[in-house]
């Protein structure tokens, strides 16, 4: 049985590091997996006052209901002041909303942080993977990934361009589905 999963990117900007982690995410998976990108580009500002509304924000409902139809998500977020992008804190919570109709819960997550300087986002994956155990999403520990130097991990096609990050990936990608077997 294959596992649909979605991949949230943090980053909006059109040629973000983030989204071609991503589609090699997705050209890579394997067997046994599908991934899709999930866009939150067109949700606006998270406002309770929306809950169950007529006036309710359709990309809302979009949004829910792709992400309640997928069996669990890969994150890969830029790191922002030290955390995650507003855009992805945002989509978090709005489909986390209203209360009780949480459809992230239970479903099996990872994290991928990248980021220009060295530490390669370290402080994003870790104030998402905090935000993730609020949503009761189980995050895969092992293997961490931080991507730092990210403008430096593709060539000018898009391609990653190290061989040491390749086999990270394949790692990663090998633990995540073997981690989602477990839900």
């Amino acid at each position: 049985m294959s596992r649909r999963i979605g991949v949230i990117t943090g980053s909006l900007r059109r040629d973000a590091y983030t989204k071609q982690i991503a589609e090699y995410l997705i050209n890579s998976a394997p067997e046994g997996i599908e991934l899709s990108i999930i866009d939150i580009s067109d949700l606006p500002l998270y406002n309770q006052d929306f809950d169950e509304s007529p006036d309710e924000p359709l990309s809302y409902a979009r949004f829910r209901e792709e992400v309640a139809s997928k069996d669990g998500f890969i994150f890969v977020t830029p790191e922002y002041n030290r955390s995650i992008p507003a855009a992805l804190k945002n989509a978090l919570d709005i489909a986390s909303r209203p209360s009780g109709k949480n459809v992230w819960s239970g479903k099996p997550a990872a994290v991928i942080s990248a980021s220009p300087s060295a530490i390669g986002g370290f402080g994003a994956s870790h104030h998402l993977r905090q935000v993730a155990v609020v949503l009761n999403m189980p995050v895969v520990a092992l293997p961490e990934m931080y991507i730092s130097h990210v403008a430096d991990a593709f060539d000018g096609s898009g391609n990653i361009a190290d061989e040491r990050l390749k086999s990270l990936f394949e790692k990663f990608l090998e633990a995540y589905s073997k981690w989602i077997e477990r839900f």
